[in-house]
């Protein structure tokens, strides 16, 4: 399926009883995971409903008509037209959210044993997310025209929330994803949000799961400890984290969409057929090349993770790299794909290699027709050569882009006066003037028409592969899943904390039941704008749980409040905090109503 970068991928299905209860199911097309939660909507304003749908983003959003809303409640659906119209929003019948049918879907689909997820224990309790799952995955597959393999999706269960609950409000005030002022007042320097200031990620999905750990924080102490103890022998070991730093640019960018690519395969209709059938070829060609290009640089990262001895980097040692179904994998595709096919962006580069995937000989009708794509692009460039010399143009270049072909790029200094008639569809551009020929519109259109066949002749002989490498799905989600927490913790906590520096981030201590004690606590945006930052301490506990902030208007009530906040968030997603000393008690929800509204002038404060 085609993919739109960073953009939401989710697709949601929402159901509710008269008791408040609320089923969630939401389908993340991009890393081909779905995420399940069931909870009591305790409140009229369904502020559990808006913080889970805020976290998510969803592009499209499945409810039931609202006939059987709770009283006092508006329902769902209503809920999602006055919330989210920026979502698409779907209604559909009441039967197709079926728990039965959701509970052996998810048993079919899910990588790992359902029993896993705690849902066979509790199908009954559990219903109304199961049939949220029915009634998303009937519509993602009719819309999206695929069918979802066999144990291929990353199930999760979230009961009753197992992440730090942060409603949209406090994200916003936080300033977790977006900054409220752009500009401070009284200096030239741009505010950003943490979000913004921790997105140093190489990778989208690495981008996506940095954005998901603001918004919805660990509260598992064993799994953040995890974390911390990958970061302390990053730190302490500078020859890992720059080994770790240059394997992963290795594997491409859209390494994640890639792996996931193989859970959806397309259905066979009329109406496949009849669409962009070489456009569809392209995308499989593209995304079996960038497959080989990533498991090509497996054996880098097995050589840096070798000494690894933090539990966390010695685990995805074991899970990946020990793992022989990879080894397997390229294997199959090396038996069809040439081995000097790599992974490019050029867009005529790119179309030459997947003419050229396949190895020679496979397919006589594919040989036939990159015979053709060669004779025509040799053409082209011959008929340049001979306009360069014809018209006197030495500076003619020859552009190619995928909407409009091969076309003529000529320096405007090099024209006197009007262009030769035989020059056609002439377009000025900055300092160029973009035209064509019929020549080599002629031309190009048979190029083209050569292309589209060697992507559809190609496409046919990777069915076979494409299959067999459908069989061993689940490993590649796993590897999808890690290079994402790699990219996340290397490329973005590690690399955070390497530019400051030494000592100014510590790692944060954690306590079951003691106190909150922040000992020189820094705001970790505002201190990387003023160096004048002063530290501020803070101390809650059992017999002291309360403090009252005072002080002048601007003296820095709201930043000291934001501070804390933010400083128990970087602790709880596992990355290190500005400040000197640390024992954090794990917090399972923040809530602010906080303003940015000061104004000097009418002596008007935060609210």
């Amino acid at each position: 399926m085609e993919d739109d970068g960073e953009k939401s991928s989710f697709v949601i299905g929402i159901i509710e009883n008269r008791a408040k209860e609320v089923g969630v199911a939401a389908l993340d097309l991009r890393s081909a995971s779905l995420h399940l939660s069931q909870y009591i909507e305790t409140s009229s304003s369904y502020q559990n409903t808006k913080t889970l749908l805020q976290f998510y983003d969803p592009m499209s959003i499945i409810v039931p008509p609202s006939k059987l809303a709770p009283d006092s409640m508006v329902g769902v659906s209503v809920l999602v037209d006055r919330y989210y119209s920026a979502s698409k929003k779907v209604i559909m019948a009441r039967g197709c959210f079926d728990d039965t049918k959701g509970a052996v879907l998810v048993k079919n689909l899910a990588a790992k044993e359902p029993s896993a997820l705690g849902l066979d224990s509790y199908y009954k309790q559990y219903y109304l997310c199961l049939a949220a799952v029915a009634a998303t995955i009937k519509w993602t597959e009719a819309e999206k025209g695929v069918i979802i393999t066999n144990h291929s999706l990353l199930v999760t269960f979230n009961g009753s929330f197992d992440h730090m609950s942060i409603d949209a409000t406090s994200v916003q005030n936080l300033e977790l994803i977006e900054s409220l002022h752009s500009n401070l007042w009284g200096t030239s320097n741009k505010k950003k949000s943490l979000f913004h200031m921790l997105k140093t990620t190489r990778t989208t999905g690495g981008t996506r799961l940095l954005r998901a750990n603001l918004l919805q924080p660990l509260k598992d102490i064993e799994t953040i400890n995890a974390r911390l103890d990958c970061l302390d022998e990053l730190m302490s070991n500078e020859q890992l984290f720059f080994g770790l730093s240059q394997v992963l640019r290795k594997f491409p960018k859209e390494t994640d969409r890639v792996l996931c690519h193989f859970c959806f395969k397309p259905k066979v209709t009329s109406k496949v057929l009849a669409g962009d059938t070489a456009k569809k070829s392209q995308i499989i060609i593209s995304s079996i090349i960038l497959l080989k290009t990533a498991l090509d640089a497996l054996p880098l990262l097995s050589k840096v993770l070798k000494e690894a001895k933090s539990f966390l980097l010695g685990n995805i040692y074991k899970s990946i790299c020990e793992n022989e179904k990879y080894a397997r994998i390229r294997e199959r595709i090396g038996e069809v794909i040439d081995e000097d096919v790599t992974h490019a962006r050029v867009p005529f580069i790119a179309r030459t290699q997947q003419c050229f995937a396949v190895k020679a000989g496979i397919d006589g009708l594919l040989d036939v027709a990159r015979r053709t794509f060669c004779d025509t692009s040799e053409a082209i460039h011959k008929l340049t050569n001979k306009y360069r010399e014809d018209f006197k143009l030495p500076n003619l270049k020859l552009p190619f882009n995928n909407r409009q072909g091969f076309y003529f790029s000529i320096p405007q200094k090099d024209v006197q006066g009007m262009l030769p008639s035989k020059f056609i569809q002439v377009v000025k551009h900055g300092n160029n003037i973009h035209c064509s020929t019929l020549e080599l519109a002629s031309l190009n259109v048979r190029n083209k028409s050569a292309a589209a066949e060697c992507c559809v002749r190609t496409e046919l002989c990777l069915e076979a592969l494409s299959d067999s490498i459908r069989e061993d799905v689940s490993v590649l989600t796993l590897l999808s899943e890690v290079l994402c927490l790699l990219d996340m913790i290397v490329n973005s906590f590690a690399h955070m904390i390497s530019t400051k520096p030494v000592d100014r981030y510590i790692r944060p201590g954690f306590t079951d039941s003691g106190p909150l004690a922040i000992d020189a606590g820094r705001h970790p945006i505002l201190e990387s704008i003023h160096n004048d930052f002063v530290p501020n301490n803070i101390f809650l506990s059992e017999a002291s749980n309360m403090l009252i902030v005072m002080g002048p208007n601007m003296s820095g009530k709201s930043t000291y409040l934001q501070q804390v906040c933010l400083i128990v968030i970087l602790a709880q997603i596992g990355c290190y905090i500005p400040a000197r000393f640390s024992t954090i008690r794990v917090v399972d929800r923040i809530f602010t109503r906080m303003g940015a509204v000061d104004n000097l002038e009418s002596n008007s404060s935060t609210v």
